[in-house]
């Protein structure tokens, strides 16, 4: 993508209302664009990150046996009024009608629908397990949204549901959303740790929140410092031996570790000094097992292997893609800008074209950008006729893992410049040593 032709709204100053380090980056580097309290546009370079967060969920997802629909953000009021949760969620649910008076719902999550699907569908023991998911925006009526899309009122999210026939087999669904959890995370870059949590209005006695730390984080979480370097489970991890899946689960769990909702001081105290972590962290993901909470209600049943009618045990998972860019960002950054793993950045590279009109210097640029794109670099080519320094203040603040740059006295001696974003270290390189180096990090 050259960036001449491409809709990248840079802001010089940083916005006012922006109060934490993800808002103001997210803001100047013109990745969203706020409509409302709470309400934001993704602009192209947000919608780039976005995208690539969503991919590695679903990769994840579907490796562990979930199954992809899509289900309506406009929900019916009934089905919230068989579960007993309509007047319960609280102001927080966007309540509407529609021209024939009958009253709807903007969906803040969709245990209900998913549950009325179900039923309608499954009859026998033998269709399950099954885990339906979507990625989907969903609404919740902060009274007080802030910290840009870290904390808004529309936000995208990656919600899966589990069905089993009894306890057993549903808490093994539930190992199985948090060892992809787990692996998730780690792709993105991040360490993620699972903490016993309050399971909230979605109910049930079993959740976990995945939290990373950060210094913005909106609370305050206690953990064993041996988790900061404990390895994801592996990418041939086979989901349905349940004593591999139970082995990772247990040895996440195998050390302190919780919210401040259930933190339980004795424990953490009883810890050794030197092991005790008391950080602020982010919430990036949030897992919980309630039984029969919604199938009972609702009647979402099966007959048996006796032949007689049990109501299903569920689960609920969730992720929020649009949280995690700015928790990304929140945990990935420095004085000059976001700094993107590789697996999520916008672009793999930002081509900087020192001096645009020279004959040499284009046509160099102009070589590898045909060169690295043809062999499935996500490249962003700065071709405008910008000062340098402008140029590199860019790169650093929308924060592409490595930089290419492209000027006429490096090239006199038939060399580029290439700068690790992550590192800060350069080194001058051969235009083909350059693509060598790439494509060989690319394909790796």
């Amino acid at each position: 993508m050259r960036l001449s032709r491409y809709f990248l709204p840079i802001l010089r100053e940083t916005p006012k209302e922006a109060e934490i380090v993800s808002h103001r980056l997210m803001l100047r580097a013109g990745m969203i664009r706020q409509e409302q309290a709470g309400i934001y546009a993704w602009l192209p370079l947000g919608l780039r990150v976005l995208n690539k967060i969503s991919a590695i969920v679903r990769e994840e997802q579907n490796r562990a046996g979930a199954i992809e629909l899509l289900m309506p953000t406009i929900q019916p009021a009934e089905l919230w009024r068989e579960s007993g949760r309509y007047e319960d969620y609280g102001k927080e649910m966007l309540r509407i009608k529609d021209r024939h008076e009958r009253d709807m719902l903007f969906g803040p999550t969709n245990e209900e629908m998913i549950t009325e699907i179900f039923r309608a569908y499954v009859r026998s023991y033998k269709d399950l397990p099954l885990n339906l998911y979507h990625i989907q925006w969903k609404f919740r009526d902060e009274v007080r949204p802030r910290f840009g899309v870290m904390r808004s009122r529309e936000f995208l999210m990656k919600d899966a549901y589990s069905f089993d026939i009894d306890a057993e087999s549903a808490r093994h669904s539930y190992n199985k959303m948090f060892v992809a959890y787990l692996r998730t995370f780690a792709r993105m870059g991040l360490t993620a740790i699972p903490m016993v949590a309050d399971t909230g209005p979605i109910g049930g006695d079993l959740s976990h929140e995945f939290i990373i730390l950060a210094s913005t984080g909106e609370s305050e979480v206690f953990c064993h410092k041996d988790y900061l370097e404990f390895a994801p489970p592996p990418a041939d991890i086979d989901f349905d031996d349940r004593a591999s899946v139970q082995g990772v689960v247990d040895k996440w769990r195998s050390l302190y570790a919780a919210t401040s909702e259930m933190h339980d001081a004795k424990a953490f105290d009883a810890l050794p000094d030197d092991a005790k972590v008391s950080a602020r962290g982010i919430e990036v993901g949030h897992i919980f097992y309630f039984g029969t909470k919604y199938s009972q209600p609702m009647r979402a049943v099966v007959n048996g292997p006796d032949g007689k009618e049990v109501a299903v045990h569920g689960g609920s998972y969730g992720i929020g893609p649009s949280r995690l860019a700015a928790a990304i960002i929140e945990a990935s950054h420095d004085d000059a800008g976001m700094i993107w793993p590789e697996s999520i950045a916008p672009f793999h590279v930002g081509l900087v074209n020192l001096k645009v009109g020279d004959a040499a210097v284009d046509a160099a640029c102009l070589d590898l950008y045909d060169k690295l794109s043809r062999a499935g670099i996500d490249m962003l080519y700065d071709d405008r006729d910008e000062r340098p320094g402008a140029k590199f203040a860019t790169m650093d603040l929308i924060g592409l893992p490595h930089q290419l740059i492209v000027g006429p006295k490096g090239l006199a001696e038939g060399k580029v410049e290439m700068k690790n974003r992550r590192s800060g270290a350069r080194e001058t390189l051969s235009p083909d040593e350059a693509f060598n180096k790439l494509t060989a990090r690319s394909a790796a």
